[in-house]
């Protein structure tokens, strides 16, 4: 390794800087991507409804019904764009499981507490015991 000639030595010449950003290397289709400026180029954008995509995947574990709902015009707008709709079928798919083990869930436990009611109607207050159950009602 050399060290630089010193400040005064007449024989050293700095590199001469045209106040131009380095060269990039080129993007594989160059007219596909807008110029930012001397050198650089901007990113390509985004597909539109991507972002519907991955918050309708998050809210299908969250609130079914909702993520369901996101996922699927997520769907719709990503393929009119002509992307990749992954993640919205994915937030389709976990939303819809979701919001039917839910409804399940919410009938059976109806279907649960109208036999209580019922038979609590038919038997009366108190405390009784029918085929090994013990049902208090007041």
């Amino acid at each position: 390794m050399t060290n630089p000639p010193p400040p005064g030595d007449s024989q050293y010449t700095p590199p001469a800087w045209d106040g131009a950003a380095p060269a990039a290397d080129p993007p594989t289709n160059p007219a596909a991507y807008p110029v930012a400026g001397p050198g650089y180029t901007t990113p390509p954008p985004a597909p539109a409804g991507n972002g519907l995509a991955i918050a309708g995947l998050v809210l299908a574990f969250v609130v079914a019904p909702l993520g369901l709902i996101l996922s699927i015009v997520a769907a719709v707008k990503l393929g009119k764009a002509g992307a990749s709709k992954g993640l919205a079928i994915a937030g389709i798919i976990v939303g819809a499981v979701i919001t039917i083990l839910w409804i399940i869930g919410i009938v059976l436990l109806v279907t649960v507490f109208a036999n209580l009611f019922s038979m609590c109607a038919e038997l009366g207050p108190g405390v009784w015991q029918v085929d090994g159950v013990t049902y208090t009602c007041s």
